[in-house]
């Protein structure tokens, strides 16, 4: 008997869709999720500023179905952002083998299912890579750290803190001149590595996630504008 691993049958998933007539932008490529059993996970679909008033819609292929934006199940909510172009997914009460499998974002565009984002999920009793909460937050002019977990078998693997807006990474050991010197990252050696970013500002905003090798976890940054009187009791100490 053949059997496959998890990136083989993404691959098998990304031809089918092909061979149905699910077209792909460029950026599209492999994605692991991997989330905690009996968790839940909210992922961002992102799209260009001209396909706002495009449907857009989640697809499982576990179940060959698609739920359209702005629908909310008892373990499903698609929600779009037009204001962030981009929708989230959350799926609830994950258990591996009614969850595990392939799925994608999809618009519509003239009549036409165009994929913007694969991804093969995961669920697992403990995650390849993990986070303690997918959502942080600051201030302006502030600091956030985030620490992102691994498990052993992952340790040699390349670890990364990217944004799922523009895919720009930030990676471990590596410099990068024309990157933000604002962000540092730096792996402590076991199963774990910390993302620190300072002097946030608003446009930091947004969906990162935590990646080693092919698989991730994401993670929602929300910068707030500091005002006045909290400037003052900031200078103050």
């Amino acid at each position: 008997m053949v059997t496959y691993g998890k990136k083989e049958l993404l691959y098998f998933f990304i031809l089918f869709s092909l061979i149905i007539g699910v077209e792909r932008c460029s950026s599209v490529s492999y994605n692991r999720l991997t989330v905690m059993t009996g968790g839940s996970v909210t992922i961002p679909c992102h799209y260009d500023e001209k396909y706002t008033h495009q449907k857009k819609y989640w697809h499982s292929e576990n179940n060959k179905s698609s739920t359209y934006t702005n629908t909310k199940e008892e373990n499903l909510s698609v929600i779009d952002h037009p204001d962030q172009s981009l929708f989230t997914v959350t799926i609830r009460n994950l258990q591996s083998t009614k969850h595990d499998g392939g799925y994608y974002c999809a618009l519509k565009i003239e009549g036409k299912p165009t994929a913007t984002y694969d991804l093969y999920l995961e669920v697992q009793s403990a995650p390849d890579v993990s986070v303690v909460s997918s959502s942080v937050s600051g201030h302006e002019g502030g600091d956030i750290s985030v620490q992102c977990f691994y498990s052993s078998g992952y340790k040699n693997k390349v670890k990364q803190w990217c944004r799922y807006k523009d895919q720009s990474c930030y990676t471990v050991g590596r410099t990068n001149t024309s990157q933000n010197s604002s962000v540092q990252i730096s792996d402590d050696g076991r199963r774990s590595f910390t993302v620190l970013m300072t002097g946030l500002r608003l446009t930091d905003s947004g969906w990162y996630y935590c990646s080693v090798g092919e698989a991730l976890n994401p993670v929602q940054l929300t910068v707030s504008k500091v005002l006045h009187m909290e400037r003052f009791c900031l200078s103050q100490n």
